[in-house]
């Protein structure tokens, strides 16, 4: 997975399309952190289609948006289509996975306080 961490002075205080500050890399995931602070995080992700995150626990709960495409989100077996304008909660230590249907773009945000 490519990063392209930036920081939040680049984005504060400016209008913007989340969709717009994130691109696909062929056969690439891609992130791009918005905020990174004690209290959490919050992420943009684009994935190519086919590409994902393999199955892995988080000890905090991740709120998942879908900004454009399709994914397959995966929580403890149990399989989640989401799609542009949906959402789900990934929670807590729970096994979780992603794995783009379609060319798909995300914004993670997790709370760890």
């Amino acid at each position: 997975m490519k990063d392209n961490k930036q920081n939040a002075e680049n984005v504060s205080g400016r209008l913007l399309m989340l969709a717009d500050l994130i691109g696909f890399q062929e056969g690439s995931v891609v992130s791009r952190t918005i905020i990174d602070k004690d209290a959490g995080t919050v992420t943009l992700f684009a994935f190519d289609e086919g590409q994902g995150l393999s199955e892995h626990t988080a000890p905090f709960d991740a709120l998942v948006y879908s900004l454009e495409g399709e994914v397959e989100v995966t929580i403890s077996g149990e399989k989640f289509p989401l799609k542009k304008g949906e959402m789900i909660i990934m929670p807590a230590n729970k096994p979780h996975a992603l794995k783009a249907t379609k060319r798909f773009k995300m914004l993670l945000t997790m709370i760890k306080s």
